[in-house]
């Protein structure tokens, strides 16, 4: 058992090592992009399935309540898969749509969108993003992927930001996309505060 607490540390801070070798660019434009949507009073809309709700969940509280400074909330839009609403589409077996009817709804030209994917084969993400760059929105997408990325891949355009996490391991893709929504927002208030 210790073994394989140990193995699992291991493996967690060798994603983080890799990941910061490969990743600070990315991070760092993100979080110029995000700044420059809010400066301009655009919204940030984000989404994420299953596990990655989480994370989704608490960008979208980290920038609407704050992260480290007291400050003024900034406009972010959580995609919704509770309650009622996740139940309808359920029952219609229409889950697939759920973001995307969602972005159709309340993205705007100069919103950014922000998915988390973690595995890549999350077909109501997947939907989302085509909304987001196909259907008019033209929308800057960040996307959260790890290395089995080959779905969201094929979205995704030169324009767009993929911060993806070096691990074929979904738990651990999870856990790195924790750290990078504290690490982004962290950006965030330094350089709109510092």
């Amino acid at each position: 058992m210790l073994n394989k607490i140990q193995d699992r540390f291991t493996e967690s801070i060798q994603t983080q090592i890799s990941a910061a070798e490969l990743l600070p660019a990315k991070l760092s434009e993100a979080a110029n992009r995000i700044v420059a949507c809010l400066l301009r009073g655009d919204k940030v809309i984000v989404c994420g399935h299953g596990r990655s709700y989480g994370n989704a969940e608490l960008l979208v509280s980290h920038l609407l309540h704050r992260y480290e400074l007291a400050r003024p909330s900034f406009a972010a839009v959580q995609l919704q898969l509770t309650g009622v609403l996740a139940g309808v589409f359920a029952q219609d077996n229409e889950l697939e749509a759920v973001y995307k009817k969602q972005l159709q709804a309340v993205a705007k030209a100069g919103d950014i969108f922000i998915a988390f994917s973690p595995i890549g084969n999350e077909e109501n993400v997947l939907q989302a993003i085509h909304t987001a760059k196909n259907q008019g929105l033209d929308l800057d997408i960040i996307a959260f992927t790890g290395s089995r990325n080959d779905h969201t891949l094929g979205l995704l355009d030169e324009s767009d930001i993929e911060i993806s996490a070096p691990s074929t391991n979904e738990l651990r893709v999870i856990e790195s996309h924790h750290f990078y929504v504290n690490l982004l927002c962290e950006l965030i208030d330094h350089l709109l505060f510092s």
